[in-house]
């Protein structure tokens, strides 16, 4: 990919030879760059700090500081003047609860370990892209589960309020799982008009990216647990 920085990673977990799997994935591709390793939380923040990588791929648990932790000191750091650093969750156990509260303190998404490689490095892209990993089958059920909603109405959530009818349609969507394109298909509209709610939607809500912006859908009560 000439002329085209590479996305550059630093790996997270306790475990060398997750560590090493991961680095040999990423690795074989021309436009990531694995640019370091942390063993725990603690040095997680520390390289971020000094690296600036683009992604994080963080563990759960690990010693010193779990992941939640670290991440929520990665994006408490974030201003304006930098670039973001993104976080993507390592998980072993797709009823971790430790996911939700990783996603609350600004994780961008997550995968499970058993992830196939070119699902791990398609992540990295989306999410250093600036969207977020929102897998149906697991973040839906894990926000159903540990989310504390008001009871749901008919109405439109007042946090919700600042939103169109079609914003909040697409928002829906997006708490669904549904990417750009599908939502386009749902709705019968141009995938470049979904783009442009989406974004509407997230200045609005004041949510760095679709994770935060599925959270909010759900603790407002706009989305109820079975019907996302």
């Amino acid at each position: 990919m000439t002329g085209v920085a590479p996305t550059r990673v630093l790996i997270a977990d306790d475990q060398a030879l997750v560590r090493g799997g991961f680095r040999l994935i990423l690795e074989t591709q021309d436009d990531i760059e694995v640019v370091g390793e942390a063993v725990d939380g603690v040095e997680a923040v520390e390289l971020a700090g000094r690296l600036r990588p683009d992604v994080v791929l963080m563990d759960v648990r690990m010693p010193r500081l779990d992941g939640i932790q670290a991440t929520r000191r990665l994006v408490g750091r974030c201003d304006a003047a930098q670039a973001p650093i993104r976080v993507l969750i390592l998980t072993t156990f797709d009823h971790d609860e430790y996911v939700y509260e990783a996603m609350r303190a600004g994780a961008s998404g997550f995968l499970l370990k058993t992830v196939r490689p070119g699902q791990l490095t398609a992540a990295i892209r989306d999410i250093a892209a600036g969207d977020a990993l929102l897998a149906p089958d697991i973040t839906r059920r894990l926000i159903e589960q540990f989310v504390r909603r008001p009871p749901p109405g008919s109405a439109v959530p007042p946090a919700l309020g600042a939103l169109t009818p079609r914003e909040v349609d697409v928002l829906r969507l997006i708490a669904g799982g549904l990417s750009n394109a599908e939502i386009a298909a749902e709705l019968v509209a141009d995938e470049t008009t979904v783009r442009t709610h989406v974004t509407r939607i997230l200045a609005k809500l004041r949510a760095r990216d679709r994770v935060q912006a599925v959270v909010a859908a759900y603790e407002s009560g706009l989305v109820q647990p079975g019907t996302g």
